[in-house]
């Protein structure tokens, strides 16, 4: 049973893949800082905070299947990004080709999440936080 989205193999590779980038993109040129390398660091690092998000708000199929869907778009931008990385010299072809993959994979699993929610979300009966007060002490406040 999965309890935090750090247990989602999903989210573990998606982080992965996201590192594997960053330390990629490290040595292209400084011109690229605020454009591509920027870019693809960004939407790579989206992709995990979606998923974040998403488990978070599993209490609601529909927001699930919201947040998972922007984690798929992240992560097909993610794709477009290397594409552009290839083609200005950045990674070599085999690289692109692993990364793609390993992109391929992720948007996989999320679209497999998104086909089935009922796995992940389940009623809010079975998930609704406990009825304990948020606060043990409540400070008596002087009106004097």
């Amino acid at each position: 049973m999965v309890r935090h989205f750090r247990e989602l193999r999903i989210y573990q590779q998606a982080n992965r893949v996201a590192q594997e980038i960053y330390h990629h993109s490290k040595g292209w040129a400084v011109e690229e800082r605020f454009s591509l390398t920027d870019q693809i660091r960004r939407a790579s690092r989206s992709v995990t905070a979606n998923i974040a998000e998403a488990w978070r708000k599993r209490r609601y199929e529909k927001h699930f299947i919201s947040k998972l869907s922007d984690a798929d778009a992240e992560a097909a931008e993610t794709q477009c990004w290397l594409d552009h990385a290839l083609a200005c010299g950045y990674l070599l072809a085999k690289t692109h080709t692993q990364l793609n993959q390993e992109y391929e994979n992720i948007i996989g699993g999320i679209v497999k999440m998104m086909a089935s929610p009922e796995q992940w979300c389940g009623p809010a009966q079975h998930i609704r936080e406990e009825a304990e007060p948020y606060f043990t002490h409540t400070p008596i406040l002087s009106t004097s």
